[in-house]
């Protein structure tokens, strides 16, 4: 099967199926495993990668207003490496292509390759999601038991942190205007052992205030910028410092772009870092790598 990944978490979906032969194109954000460098390229960002986070979600709102698209797609490139099965997203235009754009894409090849749009909101739905993908590449078995591995972890966290009081949280997706957290996120902080008082599982992350934060009274603060490496989520906090000390709450900043902003094998990792934090008395501390605590803050 030749398939071709339109997101960061398929692309790792499929490489932990065991697929990483049949992966003929990845999307400019695919950077995990480190093995599918040099796969071909589908997708390009529109906006400059050194923009800060006020820049980038300024650009956005402009691009979101005009009506175009954050990303562009390599059509002709898609139709030459002819593949059986695209994997895309419907769910977030700002994450990845918009699915019209692919759907269009998709109709004009002679291939007729199968679309298949992942949209998790839950981790159970990212459970299902590598069924799925399983299924259709004839890995059900491997599926099963990559679902069984990963469920056993976080079935460890739950119980490591079961009786422990729980911390009050703010996840925090953008800082520059801030965002609260939405989707899968809210419940992994319930799975770690936290109180999210923001985010609403299930729904989009959306626009916050700072007085909104500071009156949630959070122990935990956790900066989860999406698409933000752990080297430049920690530049933006920098740059916000006054914020974060008028909450005087504990805050750490983590890796967004590896770990909470990607829906795939990963997540269970995020349940791990999450509880790190939360519960570092029962759970391993994250390593610096994922996860970095601003002691100059509290």
């Amino acid at each position: 099967m030749r398939i071709a990944s339109l997101l960061p978490s398929a692309t790792e979906i499929v490489c932990a199926l065991g697929l990483e032969n049949d992966l003929v194109a990845v999307t400019h954000e695919c950077d995990y495993p480190e093995s599918i460098r040099g796969k071909p390229v589908l997708t390009r960002s529109l906006l400059s990668g050194t923009r800060s986070g006020a820049d980038v979600d300024r650009h956005i709102r402009e691009l979101v207003h005009q009506g175009s698209s954050i990303y562009s797609l390599d059509a002709p490139l898609l139709e030459a490496l002819r593949p059986d099965l695209i994997l895309t997203q419907e769910l977030c235009d700002v994450c990845a292509v918009s699915y019209p754009i692919v759907e269009r894409a998709a109709r004009r090849l002679g291939s007729s390759p199968q679309l298949v749009s992942l949209e998790p909101e839950t981790l159970d739905d990212v459970f299902e999601n590598i069924r799925v993908v399983g299924a259709l590449a004839g890995r059900s078995d491997t599926a099963e038991r990559l679902c069984d591995s990963l469920r056993r972890r976080v079935t460890t966290v739950e119980q490591r942190v079961a009786g422990r009081p729980r911390r009050k949280v703010v996840c925090l997706e953008w800082i520059d205007p801030p965002f609260n957290c939405g989707h899968w996120t809210p419940e992994l902080v319930t799975i770690a052992g936290g109180d999210e008082r923001l985010g609403v599982a299930r729904q989009p992350a959306h626009l916050i205030d700072w007085q909104q934060v500071i009156d949630a009274e959070p122990e935990v603060v956790v900066v989860m910028a999406c698409g933000f490496s752990l080297d430049r989520s920690l530049r933006e906090v920098e740059t916000a410092g006054g914020r974060f000390e008028a909450l005087r709450a504990q805050t750490w900043v983590v890796d967004g772009n590896a770990f909470f902003s990607r829906p795939g094998p990963r997540l269970v990792d995020s349940v791990e870092i999450m509880a790190g934090i939360l519960h570092p008395g029962a759970v391993e501390a994250p390593h610096p790598s994922a996860a970095r605590r601003l002691e100059s803050v509290r």
